[in-house]
């Protein structure tokens, strides 16, 4: 499904196109976890977030004629920021097709990015129109449902087992799994022993009702406030990475999401989005799991949240005092 060298290649692919981001260490959430814990910051890469490197890793591996037809997307956000660079950056036309409901600030910076953006009623909506732009013969770059995005995204894997050498535990949020996928793929390869740990919120939360029901279930509705865990379906593909990969999906709630967003923010001085927020959230919950002599990493996927909505869910979920 997915292989160590498809991932190699992506290295290859993206070398120069975009930057190593940190893992650093955090004595705070060390002493909270009672084991050694560090934060690798995908939350700083170039538009916020993961996303360019798989979609940096799709678009170079186009023949010219495919590029030449331009490439569509569907996004409640990050995804839609990592096409539009990419294809800036490559000199290639781009569509994304978003959600009313997308925040500002992830339409200003699309936009800035040079797409042109489709804004639809819903996410199923944009996912049917990024259908009909691809059969007009643009090139669907999928979120999630293609080994060379799952490939590109598993480059962060590789960094953070050549950072965390002794690496235990690892944390990784889901949205439709391919961030997962090629992550996991990359991590067990080097260090089969770590254990992977993926993360959901309620209301975004497909891989794990997936699971649970041994078939791909799709979600009436993204009610959860981590827009960008906003898949309503996984895929076969994704779904089956994730049964070989992890050891459980862990589902928060998003009181607990934003709980671990501010004490990132006040305490690791990092700005995260509830989606990669999720990751301490879920591994508080694992705390009891872990020893002194444990390595827990929690990857930070993405940034990308407006001051006003830090300001709402903040005061949406401020714990009522007794």
């Amino acid at each position: 499904m997915l292989s160590l060298e498809q991932i190699e290649a992506a290295r290859a692919r993206l070398q120069g196109r975009l930057p190593r981001t940190p893992l650093v260490p955090s004595t705070t959430l060390g002493r909270r976890l009672g084991c050694r814990v560090s934060l690798k910051l995908e939350c700083l890469q170039k538009t916020g977030s993961f996303k360019p490197r798989g979609a940096f890793n799709k678009m170079l591996a186009l023949r010219d004629d495919e590029r030449a037809c331009g490439v569509v997307a569907v996004s409640g956000g990050n995804h839609a920021q990592g096409v539009a660079y990419a294809a800036q950056q490559l000199g290639i036309s781009a569509t994304i097709c978003m959600p009313r409901t997308t925040p500002a600030n992830y339409l200003d910076a699309t936009r800035g990015y040079g797409a042109d953006i489709v804004l639809t009623p819903d996410i199923r909506a944009a996912f049917a129109e990024a259908d009909r732009l691809h059969s007009q013969g643009r090139i669907l770059i999928h979120p999630f449902d293609d080994p060379l995005i799952a490939a590109g995204q598993g480059t962060v894997g590789l960094e953070i087992v050549e950072d965390a050498p002794d690496l235990t535990h690892l944390f990784v949020s889901i949205g439709g799994g391919g961030l997962l996928a090629g992550v996991g793929t990359a991590v067990k390869a080097h260090r089969p022993q770590v254990t992977l740990f993926g993360v959901e919120t309620h209301g975004a939360d497909a891989m794990a009702q997936s699971l649970a029901a041994n078939a791909l279930v799709e979600l009436p509705a993204i009610t959860s406030i981590a827009r960008t865990l906003g898949a309503p379906r996984v895929c076969a593909f994704t779904l089956t990475m994730t049964r070989q990969l992890v050891r459980e999906v862990i589902v928060v709630d998003d009181a607990e999401a934003v709980a671990a967003m501010v004490l990132l923010l006040e305490r690791a001085k990092i700005l995260t989005e509830p989606a990669a927020a999720c990751c301490l959230a879920a591994a508080e919950r694992k705390r009891r799991e872990f020893q002194p002599t444990d390595h827990v990493v929690l990857l930070l996927c993405g940034g990308n949240i407006a001051l006003s909505d830090v300001c709402a869910f903040r005061q949406q979920f401020a714990p009522v005092s007794g």
